[in-house]
């Protein structure tokens, strides 16, 4: 491991300097790895770890619609793709990348399926962390680890073919065979990891179901609506609203952000927006606390944890969880931002367009 400071504080990393790619194979060599699921993480992770050089199968439902998109992806029915349980039977890494009810639902059978010395696989720590309520309790000796990449599947593996990666916690539950370690860091580094991070399974799930209802899409999508609203009633136009809430935000001012910082960000732009927001964030701190708060509480509680398998379990959930997307679909503000990526793209295509008309006269042609 790695010593880095961050931010005044030393945390233990791994990093692909020290823990190379070739490491990560031999230690896995001998293994199989059946992705379970390929919705959400499994077509970035195994493609991934396909492409790393490591031993990889799909589980998935049959005549299924991922089914459908992991053919596509190259998987090959009855050589790299089976079903559930016989991808169970056949991997020695089982990595359970169903969703959360999905895990529920299935660990009867993926149960029988781990004998001892095998290794179960998390990218979320919820079915462990809350086993009194999912009953996800692992036998005594299969090793039981977590590779958790901080961001969306579909990022992992852009990020990958791009020639980088995305950052990952992970974590060690259960160590049956003394190479639980070792085998969770190989993985980390085989899906693509930037740097890897130590956690446990509960930290791990406090932190991403806190963060995925705070910053990162609940908390952002209500203060997106909140100022959206707030300017459409004061007169601004549906296109100006949008722009000045959501455009500039994802466009301009969130990638520079992770380029440079929210330092860099305050010195460099006008310094009516830097008195300003050094001002107002404050007040929006204060704000936000006592709900950030309540938040981790709930979560910490098992609150949020017993809401989603009874939701989740309800039959007709996803009936009701399509008429709430729909409703956020059809809203002005979502249905101004499709106007607005439309009209971004046009200009996108366009000014292409006029680079190669450019060229072909350049040379001549």
């Amino acid at each position: 491991m790695a010593t880095i400071n961050f931010g005044g504080v030393d945390e233990h990393v791994v990093t692909r300097e020290e823990f190379p790619l070739e490491k990560a194979r031999a230690i896995l060599q001998h293994d199989t790895i059946a992705v379970l699921g390929y919705g959400v993480q499994g077509p970035g992770q195994a493609l991934n770890l396909r492409d790393n050089g490591f031993r990889v199968i799909i589980g998935q439902r049959p005549d299924s619609p991922s089914w459908t998109k992991a053919e596509a992806d190259g998987w090959v029915p009855g050589e790299t793709l089976f079903g559930l349980e016989e991808a169970a039977e056949r991997g020695t890494i089982l990595a359970n990348l169903l969703s959360d009810a999905g895990q529920i639902a299935v660990w009867p059978t993926l149960e029988k399926h781990l004998t001892a010395g095998k290794t179960l696989y998390f990218s979320h720590g919820f079915g462990i962390t809350f086993r009194d309520q999912t009953n996800i309790i692992p036998p005594a000796d299969v090793d039981v680890v977590l590779v958790a990449p901080k961001g969306s599947g579909t990022s992992l593996r852009r990020l990958f073919v791009a020639g980088g990666g995305l950052n990952s916690s992970f974590a060690v539950f259960q160590d049956a065979t003394g190479h639980a370690y070792e085998k969770a860091v190989a993985l980390g580094i085989g899906v693509g990891s930037g740097y890897l991070f130590e956690t446990d399974f509960r930290k791990e799930v406090y932190s991403d179901l806190t963060g995925e209802r705070g910053v990162l899409m609940g908390a952002l999508a209500g203060i997106i609506e909140a100022q959206y609203q707030v300017l459409r009633q004061r007169g601004h136009s549906p296109s100006e609203a949008f722009n000045e809430t959501v455009e500039e935000l994802t466009q301009s001012l969130v990638p520079l952000v992770g380029e440079n910082g929210m330092d860099w960000m305050f010195s460099n732009c006008s310094v009516t927006a830097q008195r300003g927001a050094l001002d107002w964030k404050g007040r929006f701190r204060e704000a936000t606390l006592p709900v950030l708060n309540e938040l981790y509480d709930s979560v910490a509680s098992g609150q949020e944890a017993a809401r989603t398998i009874e939701r989740g379990s309800t039959p007709g959930y996803r009936q009701e969880l399509e008429a709430e997307l729909r409703e956020v679909r059809d809203s002005e503000l979502w249905q101004t931002g499709a106007t607005v990526r439309q009209l971004r793209s046009r200009a996108a295509t366009a000014a292409v367009e006029k680079e190669e008309a450019f060229a072909l006269t350049a040379n001549g042609n």
